[in-house]
């Protein structure tokens, strides 16, 4: 059934359309992998409705986005072999909310995952960061698909290169099946 509504509604997270990255709907969220994840498994969820701030949400979404939040967890942690779990929203431009829809990052994490690049804490610097600007990084790719050919843009940090749509859409296809198995609450 889900995979009837991924194909007859488009879905938006901000200003873009991200249908085919959707993984998991509910009534009012939804779940989304990642453009540029931080480790394996970094994937969004936030509401249908596109609203900028927590504080913009009904009781009810806000409600079935943290119950979202919570089942995605289980799944990722997992399914990507987790031992713990980043989970992030940054509530506005000023704490380097960078799409301006709510949405809330869900990374898994295991022992001494992030060491290279300084260690458990690394995670925030490397949301925070140009490499975690995904309104940057979507709006160039929606200049660049509008003269030819998609093409996601080049980025400084080589470990952290924006994903092509292929890529991304088999993912949130093994996501989807992942989702399945998972109970309701």
């Amino acid at each position: 059934m889900q995979s009837l509504i991924l194909k007859s509604a488009p879905i938006h997270f901000g200003p873009f359309t991200v249908t085919t990255q959707v993984f998991h709907l509910t009534p009012h969220s939804f779940a989304l992998v990642n453009l540029k994840p931080i480790l394996p498994g970094h994937v969004l969820v936030s509401p249908r409705r596109v609203v900028p701030r927590i504080a913009d949400l009904t009781p009810t979404e806000t409600s079935d986005l943290f119950l979202t939040v919570r089942r995605v967890a289980r799944m990722v942690e997992r399914v990507y072999g987790a031992s713990s779990l980043n989970i992030a929203v940054q509530d506005g431009v000023d704490a380097g909310q960078s799409v301006p829809h709510v949405h809330a990052h869900v990374i898994p994490r295991r022992h001494q995952d992030l060491e290279e690049k300084g260690g458990t804490d690394a995670v925030y610097g490397l949301l925070e960061g140009e490499e975690g600007d995904m309104g940057r990084i979507l709006s160039e790719d929606a200049e660049k698909r509008g003269r030819g050919r998609r093409k996601f843009p080049r980025v400084d940090d080589a470990e952290r290169k924006p994903r092509g749509l292929e890529e991304m859409e088999e993912e949130a296809r093994v996501l989807m099946t992942e989702m399945e198995k998972e109970p309701i609450d």
